[in-house]
Parts: structure tokens; sequence; C-alpha cells
């Protein structure tokens, strides 16, 4: 590892690395998110409460990784939470209360897209909130997280960290495709020109906040297949789990048609076959 002053201040770059051959990358991460099936059905057996918190700079990776650890799962039992501005509502009540509905029962696992982390990230640096209320926040928080774990809540923080030049690097590719330009926000574009004022306060969001009961693991993602792969690698490795007893499933035989005929296609609507 080194120390690397393009990555920003406070970031810890690791030496470049040949990227992952997307046959390999695909193996491995459909054998992982075969063993992310096994998790769920161990959550669910076991009644576990799991929640894993998102984190990391505009453009890091965290919603592909979330992408891939979750195509496979039962959304019914796996929900995503990204919640939008706070409304005005919102803004008045304790600052912990808009997320505590999303928290989960027994056997779920719920994954937070950036939680209540924006208070000691985004609001701080674009001046959205208070120094006041930033140090309320670092006091408040620790007493949060560990009252969720005495509840039984597994509490697991990945923060995607992302240097400098792979950031405007996917910034600039976000601009040039229609499909992803939505991503740069408003808020994306004026934290571009924030890279030290984000450093610095993540760096005192750790000092504050990576403590035992609920530590920050940091996934280094400039390789986004990399990062995704040693991001659910990591997650499997934190929960003991086995595979859950199934019943045998087998499908009985179709009953014999009985004289049902389908009604003629000209009473119907149907999608035109523009790839025929």
């Amino acid at each position: 590892m080194r120390r690397d002053a393009s990555k920003g201040f406070g970031d810890i770059a690791a030496e470049p690395r040949p990227k992952f051959k997307r046959k390999f990358y695909e193996k491995e991460l459909a054998r992982l998110q075969r063993e992310l099936v096994k998790l769920q059905d161990w959550v669910k057996y076991k009644g576990l409460k799991v929640v894993i918190l998102f984190e990391g700079r505009d453009a890091a990776g965290k919603g592909g990784a979330i992408k891939r650890i979750t195509e496979c799962l039962n959304p019914r039992g796996c929900t995503v939470v990204a919640l939008p501005t706070p409304t005005e509502r919102e803004r008045t009540q304790w600052y912990f209360q808009r997320y505590v509905p999303h928290l989960p029962a027994a056997g779920e696992i719920v994954i937070f897209d950036r939680s209540w982390y924006n208070r000691a990230g985004v609001e701080r640096v674009m001046g959205f909130c208070t120094e006041e209320e930033v140090r309320e926040f670092f006091r408040s928080c620790p007493e949060f997280e560990r009252m969720l774990v005495r509840s039984g809540i597994r509490l697991i923080k990945y923060w995607f960290s992302v240097s400098l030049e792979e950031q405007e690097r996917r910034f600039q590719d976000r601009l040039r495709d229609p499909a992803k330009r939505w991503k740069l926000s408003p808020i994306d574009l004026a934290a571009r020109m924030k890279w030290e004022d984000y450093s610095r306060a993540k760096d005192e969001m750790f000092r504050h906040t990576d403590i035992p009961e609920a530590r920050w693991y940091v996934v280094e993602a400039d390789d986004k297949r990399r990062a995704r792969l040693n991001c659910i690698r990591h997650l499997l490795g934190l929960i003991s789990y086995r595979t859950v007893p199934r019943p045998r499933i087998t499908l009985p035989p179709r009953p014999r048609p009985r004289g049902y005929r389908r009604a003629p296609k000209h009473e119907q609507l149907f999608v035109p076959d523009a790839y025929s």
C-alpha cells in the first residue's frame, strides 16, 4: 500500500493491478450470488436482523455493488432504502427518526444506499446543516448504533473509496452517455469542486464513528469489478451461515387438456414484434 496525493487527503490508494477479465468476473460473481441466496435463507431461518450501509464519494460504485448483491435475492426479505431529500416536516424531527421505520424485522436484510451519515458528509460539506448539528451527530451516532446492535441488529458499514482521477473519468462518462446522465445531480456537480472538504469530513467521521460495535470497512473501488467481488466476499465472511434444508420440490404432471381453445388473436391487442 502507498500514500498517493492524487487519491485525496486521507484516502489510501493501492498499487494498480490488472483488471479482472469479464469471464472470471462473471463466473465468480455468479458463485458469490449463490452464496448470498444461502445467506438470505439463513437470515430468514434464524430470524436475524441485518443492516448494511453503503457510503462513499459520488460515482464510487455503491449503486453497482448494491445491484449485484440484491439481483438474485428475494425482494420480500431484502430491501434497498435510498431516501430522498428530507421534507420540511422531517427536518424538524429527531435526526435519526426518518431512518428508524426502515430498520429490519426478524429475518430481513435492509441495505441503505446512503444513510444517516449524510449529516457528516454531504449535509456538512454543502452547508445544509450547522456545525452544532454536526457535533451533536458525532455525539449521538455512536450511541444510536450501539442501541441498534444491543437490540439484535447486525450493523455493517462500507465506505467505497475512489481516486480523484477515477471519479472524474466516471463523471465524464456520465456526461457523455444519455442513459447515465441522470446520475449527475446538481449536488454531484457542486461536490466535484469540494474534494478536499469531503476528504476532511470523511476522516473526522471515521474518527468519531468507527466504533468496536460497528466498524467501518473501506472498499477500494477504482476497479468496479474487483470492488464488487471483494465487498460481497467480505460480507459473506462477516455472518456465519449454513445451507438451510429445503423440502424437495417435484412438479406434478400437468392435467390433460379439457377442450379449451385460445381466443382469436385478432380480438386482442399485441405488442408489435419489431425484431423479427
